[in-house]
C-alpha cells in the first residue's frame, strides 16, 4: 500500500492532550493555525483543526477550516466497504445540523470503526466510533 505522508504525519502525534487549567498545548495551537479560525487555546474543539494540521504539513490543501463538516465535500467520496486506512471520516455530533467529528480511518471492527484523531477524549489517539453515526468517508486526491 502507498505511504499516506498524512496519516503518518497523524500517527505520530498520537499523545499529544490538552493542558488541563488555564495553560495550552502548544501543539494544539499549531493545529489550530492551519485552520481559518486560529483558535488561541486547546479547549476550542479541534478535531478539524488537527486534520487540516496534518494534510497541510503533508502538501495537501486541506478545507482550512475548524468544522468537521466541511469535509463532507473534500476529495472524493468513499463507500465504508473501500475505506482505507488514512481516509477522512465524518461523524454526527450533538443535535445540530452543524456539529461533528473528523478523523482518519484505521479499521472496521463490526459495527464500529476505529479512527485516529484529535481531540478524542481531549487527546491525539485511536477511538472507536460507531458505525450508525457516519455521514461521509472521503479520500484525498
Amino acid at each position: 500500500m502507498k505511504t499516506l505522508v498524512h496519516y503518518e504525519i497523524a500517527k505520530n502525534e498520537i499523545g499529544v492532550k490538552e493542558i488541563v487549567g488555564a495553560k495550552h498545548n502548544k501543539r494544539i495551537l499549531e493545529y489550530h493555525k492551519a485552520t481559518t479560525l486560529k483558535a488561541t487555546d486547546d479547549e476550542t474543539p479541534w478535531c478539524a483543526a488537527f486534520v487540516c494540521w496534518c494534510l497541510e504539513l503533508a502538501g495537501i490543501k486541506s478545507t482550512r477550516s475548524a468544522a468537521a463538516r466541511s469535509y463532507l465535500s473534500f476529495g472524493k467520496k468513499v463507500l465504508l466497504k473501500d475505506a482505507k486506512e488514512g481516509d477522512i471520516v465524518v461523524f454526527t455530533r450533538g443535535n445540530s445540523s452543524w456539529q461533528g467529528h473528523v478523523a482518519f480511518y484505521v479499521k472496521q471492527k463490526g459495527a464500529y470503526v476505529s479512527v485516529l484523531g484529535g481531540n478524542q477524549s481531549n487527546a491525539v489517539n485511536i477511538s472507536n466510533y460507531p458505525v450508525a453515526k457516519i455521514i461521509g468517508i472521503r479520500r484525498a486526491v
